[in-house]
């Protein structure tokens, strides 16, 4: 089983040894490649549509691994039991709706090992929920693929104390950017601040060549403050790489 790029990170972050639950599985790829190549001994495919559900069903049973995957029709986590798996992956859904799986299933996610999250939006909400609701970010990675930037990270449910003796900008542009991004200088999320910046400064050109309105000037303080954020992240990035995180 060949998985795209993204895919690819996704799965190297699922801890060897560990059932996998995986949320949204889509096509199954990522649970068949994990027990193919035996780093982990099986999984449970989930997902809320009968169609993903279909397709993932005949890729297992293309690879003959109906006995080792099994398919749940879920909205999130509902159809799993806690303890019943050690990882659980969610990835390629927004933000907005994996807070919401985290949030509806939280005993179960609680019960489980790790997380996975793959977020492709809300990704500082995201970071955020985790921060109030006592999940600690132990990995993050971030791959550029087809056109895009795709942020994950790797979660445990436990305190993160790094947190709690850092100013609000910091927090702020961590849960931005992602605090073992920056702290591990990610060359991926080097080359996403030099993209964000020349965009963010393109809009601002626009903006500026608009009529004046209330609307346009509280647009360019935000744009402002987004260019303000991305500048920061920098020397944000030296000054946790001794954070201990």
């Amino acid at each position: 089983m060949k998985l795209s790029k993204r895919m690819q990170a996704v799965a190297a972050m699922v801890s060897p040894g560990n059932v996998l639950a995986d949320i949204g599985t889509d096509h199954g790829y990522v649970p068949i490649a994990l027990v193919q190549e035996h780093v982990i001994p099986r999984a449970i495919a989930m997902d809320i549509n009968e169609g993903p559900l279909e397709r993932a069903t005949a890729h297992i049973r293309e690879y003959h691994l109906e006995s080792l995957i099994e398919t749940r029709r879920s909205n999130g986590v509902e159809m799993l039991r806690e303890g019943e798996a050690d990882s659980i992956l969610i990835a390629g859904m927004g933000g907005e709706l994996i807070i919401g799986i985290l949030t509806a299933g939280e005993a179960v996610c609680k019960k489980a090992r790790e997380l996975i999250l793959q977020p492709q939006s809300e990704i500082d909400e995201v970071r955020k929920y985790l921060r109030s609701n006592q999940y600690k970010i132990v990995d993050e990675d971030m791959v550029y693929e087809d056109g895009k930037y795709y942020p994950m990270m790797h979660v445990v449910p436990e305190e993160d104390t790094f947190w709690s003796n850092k100013d609000p900008h910091t927090i702020e542009v961590c849960e931005m950017y992602g605090p073992i991004l920056l702290k591990n200088g990610n060359p991926v999320l080097r080359k996403f601040l030099v993209w964000q910046h020349k965009m963010l400064m393109q809009i601002l050109t626009q903006l500026n060549e608009q009529v004046s309105s209330e609307k346009i000037e509280r647009r360019i303080e935000e744009v402002k403050h987004q260019l303000w954020c991305n500048e920061s992240a920098y020397s944000i990035l030296g000054a946790i790489k001794d954070a201990g995180i």
